[in-house]
């Protein structure tokens, strides 16, 4: 019987929606800075910062990936990076520390995810069958 990761896709939106905010962090103030405008403004798509969107897709991709896990410790860490990746992006403007934090949270769920599909899909594989 083949072991089924039901979330694998979530684990795979969260790394990638991660990876692309950190990007987005990186190169955004890095075009500001050389371009004319001194002013570092976010993305937008419509009304909504890009930085809601990262916030969305990284929340649904947590809800996922955890719905039904049973590790307890999985579920903690995915929630915890969630809440501190959202809490740095709402919060940045106000203190360059929450730029950092926001690193560091996007760090985490890339993390998180990672170890998550390799408890839940790397690992069983690993398994030597006895019979």
């Amino acid at each position: 019987m083949k072991a089924v990761h039901s979330h694998g896709r979530a684990d795979y939106i969260g790394i990638l929606g991660s990876v692309l905010c950190i990007i987005h962090c990186i190169l955004v103030p890095a075009l500001a800075f050389g371009s004319s405008v001194a002013t570092h403004n976010h993305s937008h798509i419509g009304f909504i910062s890009l930085d809601y969107f990262f916030i969305l897709i990284n929340g649904i991709a947590v809800y996922y990936a955890t719905r039904d896990h049973r590790s307890l410790g999985i579920r903690i860490l995915l929630w915890s990076a969630l809440a501190i990746f959202s809490v740095s992006l709402i919060f940045e403007g106000r203190h360059q520390a929450f730029s950092w934090l926001g690193y560091a949270g996007s760090g985490l769920l890339i993390a998180g995810h990672l170890i998550n599909l390799y408890i839940c899909q790397i690992a069983p594989r690993l398994k030597f069958k006895t019979r």
